[in-house]
């Protein structure tokens, strides 16, 4: 089992910036795949950017070049900074892992519990 409890969270103007944590309850040097999903309002969650464990990462359209992804293997966090925020990056932000777990259990989903982004005008 893993723990992701997200953090960082708050309302922002529009410009400003903001970095959002997710902490795992485990290591995650060995996490397949992490990522940062959203969900605004009145909508399905969609992807903002994930990173695998070798490093690489992919954002969606709507946030490359104003967002960042980035792990911290010692500290076991999972970070998003977003700068130049504008109101429609408003919503629910969530972080995600794909852990190879043992057991015969495959490739299980792990899902924290949200943290609430609100950008205003």
């Amino acid at each position: 089992q893993v723990q992701l409890v997200e953090s960082g969270g708050s309302l922002v103007q529009a410009g400003g910036s903001l970095r959002l944590s997710c902490a795992a309850s485990r290591s995650i040097s060995r996490f397949l795949l992490m990522g940062w999903y959203r969900q605004p309002p009145g909508t399905q969650r969609e992807l903002v950017a994930r990173i695998r464990s070798g490093g690489s990462s992919n954002y969606s359209d709507l946030v490359r070049g104003r967002f960042t992804i980035s792990r911290d293997n010692d500290k076991n966090t999972l970070y998003l900074q977003m700068n130049s925020l504008n109101p429609e990056d408003t919503g629910i932000y969530y972080c995600n892992a794909k852990v190879l777990e043992t057991g015969g259990r495959g490739i299980v989903d792990y899902w924290g519990q949200g943290a609430q982004v609100t950008v205003s005008s």
